[in-house]
């Protein structure tokens, strides 16, 4: 996945901007980024504080890591059962 060049807490400064009263258009020019950029932003991090983006952060790499650990233990029951099918 490509890293963005605006981190967590750079990305809720800039949703609290347009909290605060400052158009999307405004802001997207602002920071260059794009509507549905900003959109896409808005829809995941909205109403989030730093700390809250950081737990989801963290979460979503636990995540990842334990669909890893699962495919990896449901690879190894698959080749046990076909092996032990096998007549030998």
């Amino acid at each position: 996945m490509r890293k963005s060049r605006f981190s967590e807490e750079q990305i809720i400064g800039i949703l609290k901007e347009h909290q605060a009263g400052l158009g999307a258009k405004e802001l997207c020019r602002k920071h260059g980024i794009s509507d549905a950029t900003f959109y896409k932003w808005r829809s995941r991090f909205g109403g989030m504080e730093v700390s809250d983006a950081k737990k989801l952060n963290a979460l979503e790499v636990e995540n990842a890591k334990l669909k890893k650990l699962l495919a990896e233990q449901m690879m190894d029951v698959s080749t046990l059962k076909e092996m032990l099918g096998k007549n030998f």
